[in-house]
């Protein structure tokens, strides 16, 4: 169903509160069954979720992303990633919602960085041919959930020492299957990752390639030649690949004037634009709409 937001909340179905620290963890079932095994199209604002899928399947979406995923795999949603489920019933599996206060306060910065990593991106992890750290994320999992129902558990650090044991084994599963990198390689990987995190905060202000490259102590070439280097594109490319994405997601999922989406997206002509979304996408904002139209 189109709306004329996209709802947030902070559990599905819960009112969202700014600020909020929050460690909680469910079965999918116990939400998911609620509303017969599917769950519409949502977005949490400053919440980080793990969706752990251990038996059954799920149709996920992600954005414009959409794929049936067969468990045990884990669905990462960084925050205001447009997400929606639709399982098939009995599916087995626990949802993980976090603040990131939980994961980076305290002497935790080894933590931090996996967190960071595991975020950066939406995505799906698959366990599939991976049956000992499947077993070993299914246990801690199953362990953090048994601690968050006991009385007081917010009184006590065992589930947050959980919940950093869970993140740091997705971080290492996102991590395996990569390219060994020397420390040069590292620092490089570390500072393109500071810079999408900043397109990912500032991509709505329509920030010049200079600003970014100063926060990163960077000159413009040598930024671009870190955005080729880790991704092969310019930094202008992905800065424009960012605001391309959240067009098409609020186009989909927000039922406004194509005119007044272009102003919450930062451009104060709707003709440019209008220009802007064609000669990235190849389709008109209406022209996307209608041919996305039967989209969930």
């Amino acid at each position: 169903m189109r709306r004329s937001t996209i709802p947030s909340f902070a559990l599905y179905g819960e009112a969202a509160a700014p600020g909020q620290e929050l460690l909680h963890i469910e079965a999918v079932e116990s939400r998911s069954r609620l509303y017969h095994w599917e769950i519409a199209p949502h977005r949490h604002q400053g919440l980080y979720q793990v969706l752990w899928l251990q038996r059954g399947t799920a149709e996920v979406a992600l954005d414009e992303w959409a794929q049936k995923v067969q468990g045990p795999a884990a669905i990462v949603v960084p925050p205001g990633v447009v997400h929606g489920f639709r399982f098939a019933p009995g599916t087995d599996g626990l949802v993980l919602t976090l603040s990131p206060r939980f994961l980076v306060e305290g002497e935790f910065q080894a933590v931090g960085e996996a967190f960071r990593a595991l975020f950066a991106a939406p995505g799906v992890l698959d366990f599939e041919r991976e049956a000992a750290p499947a077993q070993r994320l299914q246990a801690l999992l199953r362990e953090l959930a048994a601690e968050f129902a006991q009385p007081g558990a917010g009184e006590t650090p065992v589930p947050g020492w959980l919940a950093r044991a869970v993140i740091w084994r997705l971080a290492q599963a996102r991590a395996q299957g990569a390219e060994a990198l020397g420390e040069r390689g590292h620092r490089h990987q570390a500072l393109f990752t500071r810079f999408m995190l900043l397109v990912e905060q500032h991509f709505l202000e329509h920030w010049p390639l200079e600003k970014y490259a100063s926060r990163l102590g960077l000159s413009t070439q040598r930024l671009n030649r870190l955005t080729r280097a880790e991704s092969g594109r310019s930094a202008l490319e992905l800065v424009h690949e960012r605001l391309t994405r959240e067009a098409c997601r609020r186009l989909l999922y927000i039922a406004a004037p194509a005119a007044s989406l272009a102003a919450e997206l930062g451009f104060e002509d709707p003709a440019y634009f209008s220009r802007f979304f064609k000669r990235r996408t190849g389709y008109s904002p209406q022209r996307y709409r209608e041919e996305h139209r039967t989209r969930p």
